[in-house]
């Protein structure tokens, strides 16, 4: 096997385990990485100089209760930490009450993408913002708001483009027209006549923000959740 894959794919967490399911796992990581298939129980009796076929079943049990190993109807399989092809995100390592007082479930339990946060990913699109009039919507000079290629509704977020010129506002629509109101008292509304809403261009639905403090979510409210 490559130096690189074994480098890569070293177990982590090794206080989590004995010496010898540490060694176990090791040796399952490194097989699958060269062979492409899980071994067989002959083949793991043989490397490892078992008397029976228990101490592979007691071996496969313990990592799974410990969240290296996942299991379905076709046996068990490494952890996507462990694989080529999982994706990239945030480990779920485990569940925690935000009730009464119970004991930690430490388990893998995948990761959270940025398809999970924003579903329509194929639909998103980012620009920086320039300024300060959505000061209070917690949106700010320097932030990449994440928009989406859809409608604002009435008194949502978005941006907008008139006149060859754009600007990120709350949209209303009212007798007068299309009204863009900022959310900072030191900016003025921008209002547009019915007669020329052709020539408004919708670029997009806000859904999210993202700075050097983190990725923040649209949210119900009129101010933004950290997602």
């Amino acid at each position: 096997m490559p130096a690189s894959l074994a480098n890569r794919h070293t177990v982590m967490g090794r206080k989590k385990l004995t010496a010898k399911q540490h060694e176990f796992l090791q040796y399952l990581i490194d097989y699958v990485e060269e062979n492409e298939v899980w071994p067989t129980y002959r083949e793991i009796i043989e490397h490892f100089g078992y008397a029976s076929p228990n101490s592979v079943t007691q071996n496969l049990k313990a990592l799974h209760k410990k969240g290296h190993l996942t299991r379905d109807e076709q046996g068990y399989h490494l952890a996507p930490r462990y694989t080529e092809d999982h994706e990239p995100g945030i480990p779920i390592r485990g569940i925690i009450s935000a009730g009464m007082l119970q004991e930690a479930v430490e388990a893998d339990l995948g990761t959270i993408t940025l398809e999970s946060l924003f579903p329509n990913l194929d639909r998103l699109f980012a620009i920086r913002v320039s300024g300060q009039s959505m000061r209070g919507a917690d949106i700010h000079d320097g932030d990449y708001v994440l928009l989406i290629d859809d409608d604002i509704p009435e008194g949502g977020i978005g941006a907008v483009m008139y006149d060859g010129e754009t600007s990120l506002k709350r949209v209303y629509h009212d007798e007068d027209g299309l009204r863009l109101e900022p959310c900072n008292d030191e900016y003025d509304d921008i209002h547009i006549q019915p007669d020329v809403f052709e020539e408004v261009t919708i670029l997009g639905r806000y859904v999210g923000h993202v700075n050097d403090q983190g990725i923040f979510k649209r949210s119900n409210r009129r101010t933004p959740s950290a997602a």
